[in-house]
């Protein structure tokens, strides 16, 4: 049973990881968009394609652009903290549960 408790430790340490690591990406994305770079640029166009898809769906449903600021990636990272505070704690009792 220690093998099944290892491998959801393991699980939920990897989904925050990759949430935190995603943060930073739409971290990045935004202060991109303050320095107005070069579109053309790979690191600016992976940027742009790994955070747009969620990132218009939060403006098709939340369309709060006050002002021409743009508070869905605000929301999006909201969005990861929650699940990091709900899912990945839940995952590592349901591992230590099954120990």
């Amino acid at each position: 049973m220690f093998v099944v408790n290892n491998f959801m430790m393991a699980i939920a340490q990897l989904i925050d990881f990759l949430l935190t690591a995603y943060m930073w990406i739409i971290i990045g994305r935004a202060v991109v968009s303050w320095v107005n770079a070069d579109p053309s640029n790979p690191i600016v166009r992976f940027l742009y394609e790994a955070t747009e898809p969620p990132l218009s769906r939060i403006r098709r449903l939340l369309p709060m652009s006050m002002g021409g600021i743009d508070f869905s990636p605000m929301i999006l990272i909201m969005g990861i903290m929650f699940l990091q505070s709900f899912l990945v704690p839940t995952l590592k009792q349901l591992a230590m549960g099954m120990g």
